[in-house]
């Protein structure tokens, strides 16, 4: 149930700053921005601005006869009781949070029989609803860490309305009670790892000084139990302009520490190791953008995202997984030499790891096709046997149990119901444990791989889904979506909604694979990164006219959605070629580019976009910031921007200054904030229902109508 603060940033883009110096932009200051009183937060003018923004699109939205109908197929959905329950691995069995009709914000539950079983039996830990009512609190399970190898003690993580800064307190599984004199931390974007019972290791705000721009710790402490917060004491100590620290406790499969220590990020993507010894802190000897990420046969694993030359004669390359001898290492971690376990060839990436007790576990996409291989270590080698899935579906770990050689994964596609599948790497069984039923009528549909040629020649793939009988030439109402950032992929998934609310109208759904993800390794996301960004609009704009191309759509029936990286996206596209497109779906988007870094947990995205501090970086994010694009003159296809107030990573106020900046333009648009649910813009399944019914009325209306 481990929820890592760095690992959270990572993935959601909220990691991350400049070693870059500011300089004083030496153009003239820029124009006054009037809607800067949005920024504030809980401000009463804001406030009351965004519930009379509300009432208007409600007012709109909720009345029509299709919103009523998409919200209860959307929440039926979203609480079927048969849908496959994501899990964490643990020793002791599965646990995860569950939520449906009578369990609205969620139950934790843990089943030790769920590997191989189809009907699982599932043990109340902790009811989240019962809590809140009791402490009258909105409270979000956000995650938590449970002592191994026990994994009777866990401090849980509770967020107040979905926010990423969260309240930690310790839990007794066994007792279901949280422990009366146990570790009890205040709110604050922080990151805890136990290193025994009595000892944790924090990082968190410690006061004035300790935090970084983007409000992340730089400053970890060790706590003892029914020690008070004020005497901690400090183990490591990185700098303030970094982006954040983290802890860390390195681990076997049996709970055993090999190492302690800290994870120091100092801007974008890059990291240093360092390990806590009785003469005092080791830097390990990683390059900067390469992740220790666990043990296997005694081995340390390690994941490369930038080239490596360890000498004259020894290189690796980006992409690559490399182990060293586990003895050799803690004995002298500065120059233990490493091997290779896993090279990518060209159009290859690393999507997922998992160790068991004696394996490891990798799934790769080739060529944008998910492949799964067990990787056992013998006599000084790396031997790798391909699982033989299904073929044209997307494969992902699910949850591993490391005492064993038992993985469950999770196998999915865009019309095929998700199935979990359960291998023994001891055994090389393979079987599908269950699947959900289907969620919509996908016989109608077929699904097409195409190439879009971007701007400067790339040649960029997306996927169809079409109606099986559209006639060439006759526009499909087609939802166009994509990310494009952070070296994170965008993978085929069954989505009931979308298939539901979307594709059962007869409408086409597309999914764009841009430079700046992850779907091509660490070089396709460094194509488009910084200086470069342009590259991932010029993408998404060419997968547009490919398919008004195909005659397969027209720009009166193609719209765009994406969330947050994709928010700006979507934002880039309606600006830079509004031509394109009738309907634009802008979730806790990021849209000022020029004031990011000083919004929320903004500084972080510096790594990505570049500072806006630095004059020749002000530059490039000026050339495409979607708010200060918004021009007298121009048409913009009618959007709808939604987001939250209770987004502590993206600040609301992306959304709130461009909505009233198009207000002040005299332009149509929606906007929706939901005053809870953080970064997701909802904080239970009732919301999310709401979120869809909302949009899929506006795209019909938009797109169908």
């Amino acid at each position: 149930m481990k929820h890592s603060l760095l690992a959270t940033a990572l993935l959601s883009m909220a990691l991350l700053s400049s070693a870059a110096l500011p300089q004083k932009p030496a153009h003239a200051a820029a124009v006054e921005d009037p809607f800067v009183w949005l920024e504030e937060i809980d401000g009463p003018r804001a406030l009351a601005w965004a519930r009379a923004e509300n009432d208007k699109t409600l007012g709109v939205l909720q009345s029509d006869p299709r919103y009523h109908r998409f919200y209860e197929e959307a929440l039926s959905i979203l609480q079927a009781e048969d849908r496959i329950p994501y899990v964490s691995s643990e020793r002791q069995g599965l646990g995860k949070l569950w939520q449906d009709e009578s369990r609205v914000r969620g139950i934790w539950r843990r089943t030790t029989d769920g590997y191989g079983s189809s009907e699982p039996v599932w043990e109340s830990i902790l009811s989240i609803d019962e809590l809140a009512a009791t402490e009258k609190k909105n409270w979000v399970l956000k995650g938590g860490s449970c002592l191994p190898p026990e994994e009777r003690l866990c401090l849980v993580e509770l967020s107040d309305g979905g926010k990423d800064a969260v309240f930690i307190r310790e839990y007794d599984r066994h007792a279901k009670a949280f422990v009366p004199t146990g570790f009890d931390l205040p709110e604050g974007k922080q990151d805890v790892s136990w290193v025994d019972r009595d000892t944790i290791l924090i990082a968190r705000d410690w006061g004035e000084g300790t935090m970084t721009p983007a409000g992340y710790p730089f400053v970890v402490k060790e706590l003892k139990r029914a020690q008070p917060l004020v005497q901690a004491r400090e183990v490591f100590r990185g700098e303030p302009n970094d982006a954040m620290t983290a802890t860390f406790v390195l681990r076997d499969s049996e709970g055993r520490i090999h190492a302690i220590g800290a994870i120091r990020a100092i801007s974008a993507f890059e990291r240093e190791y360092v390990l806590l010894g009785p003469k005092g802190p080791i830097k390990v000897n990683l390059p900067k953008m390469a992740d220790i990420v666990g043990i296997a046969s005694n081995r340390l694993l390690v994941t490369l995202d930038e080239d490596w030359a360890l000498s004259e004669s020894t290189h690796f390359v980006a992409g690559s997984i490399l182990s060293y001898d586990l003895a050799e290492w803690k004995q002298d971690p500065l120059r233990a030499t490493p091997s290779v376990v896993f090279q990518p060839e060209a159009r290859h990436a690393l999507s997922g790891l998992v160790v068991t007790k004696n394996a490891l576990i990798l799934t790769i996409l080739d060529n944008g096709q998910s492949k799964a291989f067990i990787y056992s270590y013998d006599q000084g080698d790396w031997r790798a046997t391909p699982i033989p899935f299904p073929v044209n579906m997307n494969v992902s770990l699910s949850a591993v149990r490391p005492e064993t050689d038992e993985v469950l994964f999770t196998v999915s596609s865009y019309l095929v119901p998700t199935s979990r599948w359960h291998f023994d790497a001891a055994t090389k069984r393979l079987k599908m444990v269950t699947t959900t039923s289907p969620q919509f009528n996908a016989s109608n549909h077929v699904v097409e791989q195409f190439e879009a040629t971007s701007l400067d020649g790339t040649k960029i793939p997306y996927s169809l889904v079409r109606p099986k009988n559209a006639r060439l030439g006759e526009p499909i109402p087609t939802l166009l979506t994509g990310y494009g950032g952070f070296q994170e992929p965008l993978l085929p998934l069954y989505d009931g909604a979308i298939g539901r609310l979307w594709l059962e109208q007869g409408n086409a759904y597309v999914l764009a694979n841009l430079r700046g993800g992850g779907e091509f390794g660490p070089r396709w996301h460094e194509a488009a990164q910084g200086a470069t960004k342009q590259r991932t609009w010029d993408d998404f704009i060419a997968v547009a006219e490919d398919l008004i191309r195909r005659k397969i759509t027209s720009p009166r029936r193609l719209g765009v959605v994406g969330g947050s990286q994709g928010g700006l996206l979507v934002g880039t596209a309606i600006t830079q070629r509004p031509d394109l497109f009738n309907a634009a779906i802008m979730q806790v988007p990021l849209l000022d580019m020029l004031r990011f870094a000083k919004l929320a947990a903004g500084a972080a995205y510096i790594g990505e976009y570049g500072d806006p501090a630095v004059t020749e970086q002000r530059g490039w994010l000026e050339a495409y910031s979607p708010y200060q694009k918004l021009v007298p003159g121009k048409t913009y296809p009618m959007p709808f921007i939604l987001t939250s107030t209770k987004d502590d990573r993206v600040h609301p106020a992306h959304g709130r200054k461009a909505a009233a900046r198009l207000a002040a333009l005299g332009q149509p648009y929606f906007y929706f904030e939901n005053f809870e649910g953080g970064h997701s813009a909802a904080a239970n399944l009732k919301e999310h229902a709401r979120r869809l019914a909302l949009e899929y009325t506006y795209a019909s209306r938009r797109l169908v109508d």
